[in-house]
């Protein structure tokens, strides 16, 4: 996997552009999680696709995730969580909106961090605890 260059010290990445990588890295998963779960049909995809990358779905799982992170984890979800974003979410409140940011800057220091068997511990996790509630 190639890993791009940010920063030697994740610690001086801010929140919004760990939850930009993040949001996009948990995406690409989602999608792919999707596609081998439902063939065919782009619309029904997307539909599907929705109920994971909404900021409501990340808000749920991240809930439960909470107490299943390290201590550096943690520090890096909080500090998305208690971010300033830029925007608001039409379709979320915004505690709901701050805990998806959270888990989108989480998944985005570990994705650059390189820490792949977590980044998918964390995903997996993410998608058996959306998956159970259909």
């Amino acid at each position: 996997m190639i890993i791009p260059y940010i920063a030697s010290d994740l610690r001086e990445v801010s929140p919004q552009v760990l939850a930009y990588i993040g949001d996009s890295v948990y995406e690409l998963y989602a999608r792919c999680h999707v596609a081998s779960r439902t063939a065919g049909n782009n619309n029904r995809m997307h539909k599907l696709n929705i109920g994971y990358v909404s900021a409501v779905s990340q808000a749920k799982a991240m809930k439960v995730l909470e107490n299943e992170l390290d201590e550096e984890e943690e520090r890096y979800f909080r500090r998305g969580r208690n971010s300033n974003p830029h925007s608001t979410s039409k379709n979320a409140n915004p505690a709901e909106y701050m805990y998806a940011t959270g888990f989108e800057a989480l998944i985005g220091f570990l994705f650059l961090d390189n820490r792949s068997a977590r980044l998918e511990y964390i995903i997996n996790r993410t998608f058996d605890i959306l998956d159970s509630e259909e």
